[in-house]
């Protein structure tokens, strides 16, 4: 079975429908949350994203403030305004979707986080340490989260002791070891590539294909400007920082 996993779309419908495209088969997939948020077209990814097979998804911060579960305060003054621009075109359906959202999950073996499995909320999986510290907080030799924005592998490669990597493009990964793996993100990486990220997973021969695809970058652009969000979040989507 080959599963495509996807994390933080943050409303950029353009980005997502050039990964569904670019992926091309595919029997299910896993979305590990931030599906709102930053974008122009968050009632647009939800109603996408639900037509996918075998879909699993679970719930962001962002998906969280929108839907009000959390405080908007809790956020940065940026990201502040573009849930407010978000509040304001928001479906009412598109919100109850939101608010079922788990906050984690554990499907065919893998948990499933958005920020870590010991915070799926917010903490970010940024250092080793902070790692190490998350392999108690799951049973199962796979972790699936997003969050940094970032594509990234955090290997337990010995007692007490983690392996950074960062994939790129076309890189395979397999391991007998338990790991802590992040696809990057859809609709607004952080990597320095503004490429949409996202993983395929071949459960067949356990591997995991680290894949980026190019978007439309300036038509998101567009519609982000025409709505009145924060220019930062505008301007970065060109540089993917």
């Amino acid at each position: 079975m080959r599963t495509l996993v996807l994390s933080d779309i943050h409303a950029n419908l353009t980005a997502l429908e050039a990964v569904i495209m670019d992926a091309a088969n595919f029997d299910r997939v896993f979305c590990l949350g931030d599906v709102v948020g930053y974008g122009p077209d968050p009632n647009e990814c939800i109603k996408f994203l639900r037509t996918l097979p075998q879909l699993q998804v679970v719930m962001g911060n962002h998906d969280a403030a929108l839907s009000g579960i959390i405080e908007v305060g809790n956020f940065n003054y940026d990201a502040q305004q573009a849930l407010t621009v978000q509040a304001s075109i928001l479906a009412a359906t598109s919100m109850e979707w939101l608010e079922l959202l788990d906050l984690e999950k554990d499907v065919a073996g893998i948990h499933m986080a958005h920020g870590s499995p010991r915070n799926p909320i917010w903490e970010y999986l940024s250092s080793n340490f902070i790692a190490l510290e998350n392999f108690s907080a799951f049973t199962q030799q796979v972790c699936m989260v997003g969050h940094t924005h970032i594509p990234s592998i955090f290997e337990l490669s010995k007692p007490r002791k983690i392996r950074l990597l960062l994939p790129e493009q076309g890189d395979l990964w397999r391991s007998d070891n338990r790991f802590i793996l992040n696809p990057g993100s859809v609709g607004q990486p952080r990597d320095g590539n503004p490429k949409a990220a996202y993983v395929i997973f071949d459960d067949g021969d356990e591997t995991w294909q680290f894949r980026r695809v190019a978007y439309n970058v300036p038509e998101v652009q567009a519609r982000m400007r025409n709505l009145g969000f924060p220019i930062r979040h505008i301007e970065r989507l060109e540089r993917g920082v």
